[in-house]
């Protein structure tokens, strides 16, 4: 090798070391600018929730004084006094009952129903009935909501079934709206699974119901997992449905017990605060442990 072939093999070395650093600083001032991206849209979605906790803290001349101002003293008073105005340990038991049995009920039904609509999906009632279910998750609740508390005081006018003011009707209609989104999920995530399975059951003997339950059932738990937090946190945090059927105080779940503090002409807000910070404080926790359940359950679903 020359001493000018050298130089030359030299310079493009310094050359590709320059575009090195180059493309480094530019990926650094990308990730940079990202992180602070990032930490401003974070401010922006928790800044609600430091209102909400800052402020339960307050007596109501503090908290029109300046809302953003942590408190002076820390006391416990405003959460006490709204545990009361609110019945809290009742409200708490009725949210507590209806979001566990609507959601056990919505997984065992949409699962079931998705494997049907999964196994047959070259029938025409199979996509028929799939459609359907899709085409429900497009309807705004507004537009039926009320149809559907006229049609139900009508049943129990006419059958004597009494629907409305009661928690099964409200765990009924949880299952319906429920359905759609967690049959469309099940679905996705039933076809992924090799049918080879089931034939093998069936050789040996199994019934229907016991290769559901004893084969696919327990292949799906990322989905089922996905399928439970989302709709904990969309039954828990529900305030329209409950408040349409459920007219009996000792009945009322967390969401319609906060109501009892905006009156007509006044809003005791420092006791607001407290009361809707221990009614989302459950589901936050609930949301925190469980939320890369979501992601994983929604990837493979999708994916799959």
């Amino acid at each position: 090798m020359t001493a000018e072939e050298k130089l030359q093999k030299k310079e493009q070395k310094r050359d590709q070391k320059k575009r090195n650093k180059q493309a480094v600083e530019k990926h650094r001032g990308l990730l940079w600018g990202g992180s602070i991206l990032v930490l401003l849209i974070s401010i922006i979605h928790l800044s609600p929730l430091y209102l909400l906790a800052v402020n339960s803290f307050k007596t109501r001349e503090q908290l029109y004084e300046n809302v953003m101002a942590l408190p002076t003293n820390y006391s416990f008073q405003y959460f006490r006094t709204a545990m009361e105005r609110m019945n809290f340990l009742t409200s708490f038991l009725n949210s507590l009952l209806i979001t566990v049995v609507s959601v056990a009920l919505i997984v065992i039904t949409s699962s079931m129903t998705a494997w049907v609509i999964a196994r047959n999906q070259d029938r025409w009632w199979a996509r028929a009935l799939y459609l359907t279910f899709i085409a429900t998750m497009l309807i705004p609740f507004q537009t039926v909501m009320m149809p559907l508390v006229q049609f139900f005081g009508s049943v129990q006018d006419y059958t004597g079934i009494q629907v409305l003011n009661t928690r099964w009707g409200l765990i009924f209609m949880y299952i319906g709206f429920g359905a759609a989104m967690s049959v469309f999920l099940y679905n996705g995530f039933i076809k992924s699974i090799p049918y080879s399975l089931e034939e093998a059951a069936y050789l040996d003997g199994a019934s229907k119901g016991t290769v559901f339950f004893r084969v696919i059932f327990p292949m799906l738990k990322p989905i089922t997992n996905t399928v439970v937090i989302l709709n904990v946190i969309w039954i828990w945090n529900d305030y329209l449905l409950p408040s349409l059927i459920l007219a009996d105080e000792s009945k009322r779940t967390i969401p319609l017990s906060t109501f009892s503090f905006f009156g007509q002409f006044t809003i005791q807000w420092n006791l607001a605060m407290a009361g809707l910070l221990m009614t989302i404080l459950p589901v936050i926790i609930f949301y925190a442990f469980a939320q890369r359940s979501i992601i994983h359950g929604v990837a493979n679903g999708a994916v799959k």
